[in-house]
């Protein structure tokens, strides 16, 4: 009879802490979603970044082709 209370003892303890494991991974694959999260939203903004760099350069080439007829036209151009 002691034993089986020794033994329910163990066994429940053994359950707290199966339990306390569980919320722990819970915790863990919360944080880990969350930072994956994040990650991705920091590469759509790279993505976007890029983007948005390759534009510019664009822009810039067409200035730069509008700017050399300007001098060549005012014969400006070396």
């Amino acid at each position: 009879m002691v034993e089986d209370h020794l033994v329910l003892e163990q066994l429940r303890k053994i359950r707290a802490e199966q339990d306390a494991a569980r919320e722990r991974d819970h915790e863990i694959m919360a944080r880990l979603s969350g930072i994956e999260t994040g990650l991705t939203r920091i590469a759509r903004d790279e993505a976007g970044n890029y983007a948005e760099i390759i534009q510019d350069r664009h822009a810039i080439d067409r200035i730069r082709e509008r700017l050399d007829r300007i001098e060549r036209r005012l014969e400006l151009a070396d």
